[in-house]
This record gives structure tokens, C-alpha cells and sequence, in this order.
């Protein structure tokens, strides 16, 4: 891949709070410290430690964990709202640490949409007004900024709201009129710091859907912060867990459930239903037999596919085709090792 479909390469990141961080890094890495071991001794709290990740264009990345799993504090890194302790994060090849005060701002301002878990509606003002608020704080004349924040609102689907008031608008509305402010000056990256977990259900999973398809539509790339890994499956295209302010797992959905990295991640991913998220490439087997008679499928169907076509078919297995070529099969036996996620199984 090369270094221009990267937006946001995060080096070796470090975030620890306390006048002894420094210490506290030597004695995590020299030592092997954990998080409670270095507050007693050091008096220090570890946020992010020794954090990488890559996010590509036109990706959503999800980094999801518990509470207290330093999640929160990496995404305020990648925009510089909080210093690191220690290594580079580098937007559009950019080192953010380098930057002076009026680079950064024009950084965020044209390159990078935030959107928090909080809104932070400004109550006296429209929606119109909202949504075009970033464009107004950097000096864009009235009538561009209206244009542009329209334009947005239209996006998410507040075009009939637009002269309505914070007040007048549901939570998962404002979340919208929040999107909107973030897309109204067009930024190539969107932060998302768990927008829609004090939603209800139901608004949740509508907010998730529109929200991909609108990154995606949009070819925006987005850093999506959460503690539910159903949504981070819902939405994400590669995932990373966090514990204590450590990157457990990097992947995709399906290669985290089927590959768990550690105990920790499997009771993570234990009660993850793998119908549609297990693909027929993750559970074939080679073919030893004639594939001749057999039913059909692609290396994307699921799980749920696959299963259909073997009731209806009666077949006991099905050749996975790609290119009119034969990759392998997938049986019985696969489906039921692949709905239980046992990778190391399915594929012997």
C-alpha cells in the first residue's frame, strides 16, 4: 500500500499522565510494569501504551475496548487535543507534533470532522447555524457557509429542519445536526467518539447504517470509537481492541472471531453470532473428491448463504468458484465449525 492511501499512521504512541511518565515508559518497557503496577509505584496513569494503527482511505477503523481501555484517549491523540508522551502520529504524512498553533488549526479545520459523544449543540442557534459553526469560526462569509452546511444537512436528512432549534430535536436528530457540522467543511477524516451510545436501541442500529453508507457514499475516512463490538461490527472495516491502553488485535470483523489473538479477545467475541459475519473462505477445505455435481458459491457468501443452500440443494457440500476456477469446498461439518468461530478446525 502506498504512503498517500494512509491518512493516519500512529507510531508507536504513548499516553501516560503524570509528572513521571517518562519513568513510567522505562519501567513498562524495561520491566513489564502493568497499568496498575505502574499508578503504585510511579503515580501515573496509563492511557495509550505503545499504540500503532494505520487508517486507510476511505476506511472506517473502529477501536473499541471497556471502559477505562484507553480508546478515548487515542482517538484525542490523532488530532493533537491531548500531547503524547511519547512516539509520532502522522496525518497525511504530516507529523502533528511538529506543527505550530496555526498549522494544527487549519489541520483540523479543513482535514479532520469531530464528533463526540456530547454534541454540544450551541442551544441559541438553528440548526442551519450549528451546522455551519466550524465555517464561521474560520471566517467563511455567511452566504458560503449557509451553502455548504445546506448541503450537509441535506446529507443526513435534516433538510426540513434546518430553522428548528436544538430543543425541538431528538437525541439521535442532534447527533445528525453533529454529523452535518462535521461534514459541512468537508474533511477527508472523521473522529467519532461513541456518537450514538446514549441512543436508544432501535435509532442506534438506523444512525450506524446511515452512517456507513454515508462515510462510504461520501469516500470519507473515519476513526469510530466504541465499547459495543456489535456496532463495531455493524460498521467498521478492520477493528482494534484495546485493554489498559494496549492494542490487543487488529483486523477485520471476521478475522478477529475466527483468529482470536488472546483469551482475552475470545470472551470478547464469545457471544457473536458468525452467521453473516464467517465467510466461505474462512471455513473451505481443498477439494479431494470431484466438485462436478456440486452447488456453487462465492469466497464472500456467509455463513447464512451457505447454510441455505445446502437445505435447499440437499448437497453435503458446496464448491467455493471464483474466476470460474474451484478454491475448495465448504461441508457440513465447516458450516458448524465455522458458526462456533473455531478457525483452526473448520480449515482441516
Amino acid at each position: 500500500m502506498e504512503q498517500t492511501d494512509i491518512l493516519i499512521d500512529c507510531r508507536s504512541v504513548w499516553k501516560v499522565f503524570g509528572d513521571r511518565s517518562r519513568e513510567a515508559i522505562g519501567a513498562i518497557t524495561g520491566r513489564g510494569l502493568g497499568k496498575q503496577e505502574v499508578l503504585k509505584e510511579f503515580g501515573c496513569v496509563v492511557g495509550v501504551s505503545d499504540a500503532s494503527i494505520e487508517v486507510r482511505r476511505g476506511e472506517i477503523f473502529c477501536i473499541m475496548g471497556l471502559s477505562g481501555s484507553g480508546k478515548s484517549t487515542l482517538i484525542r491523540l490523532l488530532n493533537r487535543l491531548i500531547e503524547p508522551s511519547l512516539g509520532q502520529v502522522l496525518v497525511k504524512g504530516r507529523d502533528i507534533a511538529a506543527m505550530d498553533a496555526a498549522t494544527l488549526r487549519e489541520t483540523r479545520a479543513r482535514h479532520i470532522g469531530m464528533v463526540f459523544q456530547s454534541v454540544a449543540l450551541l442551544p441559541q442557534r438553528n440548526v442551519l447555524e450549528n451546522a455551519g459553526f466550524g465555517l464561521e469560526v474560520q471566517g467563511v462569509p455567511r452566504d458560503e457557509r449557509n451553502r455548504a452546511a445546506e448541503a450537509a444537512l441535506a446529507k443526513v436528512g435534516l433538510s426540513d429542519w434546518m430553522l428548528r432549534y436544538p430543543s425541538e430535536l431528538s437525541g439521535g436528530m442532534q447527533q445528525r445536526v453533529g454529523l452535518a457540522r462535521a461534514l459541512t467543511s468537508d474533511p477527508e477524516i472523521i473522529l467519532m467518539d461513541e456518537p450514538f451510545s446514549a441512543l436508544d436501541p432501535l435509532i442506534r442500529r438506523q444512525l450506524q447504517d446511515e452512517f456507513r453508507q454515508l462515510t462510504k457514499e461520501l469516500g470519507k475516512s473515519a476513526v469510530f470509537i466504541t465499547h459495543d463490538l456489535d456496532e463495531a461490527i455493524r460498521i467498521g472495516d478492520r477493528i482494534a481492541i484495546m485493554k489498559d491502553g494496549v492494542i490487543i488485535q487488529t483486523g477485520t470483523a471476521e478475522e478477529i472471531v475466527m483468529n482470536p489473538a488472546d483469551q482475552y479477545v475470545a470472551d470478547f467475541v464469545a457471544g457473536i453470532s458468525r452467521l453473516h459475519l464467517v465467510k466461505a473462505h474462512s471455513v473451505m477445505v481443498p477439494a479431494t473428491g470431484p466438485v462436478d455435481g456440486l452447488p456453487r458459491c462465492s469466497p464472500e457468501a456467509d455463513i447464512d448463504a451457505l447454510i441455505g443452500q445446502i437445505t435447499a440443494t440437499g448437497s453435503d457440500a458446496i464448491a467455493v468458484e471464483e474466476d470460474g476456477r474451484v478454491l475448495g469446498v465448504v461441508t457440513t461439518r465447516n458450516l458448524l465449525l465455522g458458526v462456533r468461530g473455531d478457525a483452526a478446525a473448520a480449515a482441516h
